[in-house]
């Protein structure tokens, strides 16, 4: 284990009451709960006050079928959790290890969500700024408070900064930035090309500057990666990979796919 692998697993986040949530969302935890519910009063209603036996046993079918995605979320929900399964704290670990980075200078993370990983960013490089920018819709109970309140209790307040951002059109000069990272962000920009949102975050990443971008890079949403990956060779990018995290931080594709992101892969490189 080399140095800058033994610092990130000291580093523990959430230790001290902070909220970092799940990539598991609330509401659909909550919507496929209610749709299970109803589905069994209507089984129980179907047999017992209408009296109809078809009906009663197909609301039964659908019924058991919901209850099983529940408990399936439910366990995915847990693995993801800090303090939980701990996935979230390893993905974050396994990109931020993948950097080439001497801690100088400033740090975007596009998709900050709870500020999770901006926040180790800024305890594994304490000379850097980190910026971290979201939309923060409504499918996660994620904010900029949220973020700001992890931060200053984590004790990193005075170097990160949060704000309001789209990851398609991002408010930033070309070369803004040394760093540019994000995570399972970009496969949740609704009818975007997954490739152009790429090239917007490396916009603002200066000469010289380095990236780790990570997501579900399923081919049917990102196209062929590895032909972008030598997009960027041709472009003058240089130590351009693709690393599979499914298998790196999840340790194994059946693992990664049982929780959703079986086509998980990290793009890294130098601008």
């Amino acid at each position: 284990m080399n140095k800058k692998e033994l610092k990130q697993e000291n580093i523990r986040l959430g230790t001290h009451g902070e909220d970092y949530g799940s990539w598991m969302s609330n509401p659909v935890f909550y919507i496929i709960g209610g749709i299970t519910a109803l589905a069994v009063v209507l089984a129980v209603l179907s047999f017992s006050v209408f009296h109809i036996t078809v009906l009663g046993a197909l609301f039964s079918v659908v019924a058991a079928a919901l209850m099983a995605l529940l408990v399936w979320i439910t366990w995915i929900r847990r693995q993801y959790a800090f303090g939980g399964g701990g996935i979230m704290e390893q993905v974050h670990r396994v990109v931020l290890s993948h950097l080439d980075y001497d801690g100088q200078g400033s740090l975007l993370e596009v998709g900050c969500g709870s500020g999770a990983l901006a926040i180790r960013a800024a305890l594994t490089w304490p000379k850097a700024k980190v910026i971290g920018v979201d939309y923060w819709g409504a499918v996660y109970n994620y904010s900029k408070a949220i973020c700001e309140k992890n931060a200053a209790s984590e004790g990193v307040a005075s170097r990160c900064v949060f704000q309001h951002g789209d990851a398609k059109h991002l408010d930033f000069p070309d070369e803004s930035f040394d760093v540019v990272i994000s995570n399972y962000v970009y496969h949740n920009v609704m009818g975007a090309d997954m490739q152009k949102l790429l090239l917007e975050s490396l916009r603002v990443l200066k000469k010289g500057g380095v990236f780790a971008l990570n997501d579900d890079m399923k081919p049917k949403m990102y196209g062929d990666m590895e032909d972008f990956a030598q997009k960027l060779r041709d472009m003058g990018y240089q130590d351009v990979r693709l690393i599979d995290t499914a298998q790196e931080a999840f340790g194994s594709h059946r693992r990664a796919a049982m929780m959703m992101l079986g086509s998980s892969r990290l793009l890294v490189g130098r601008k």
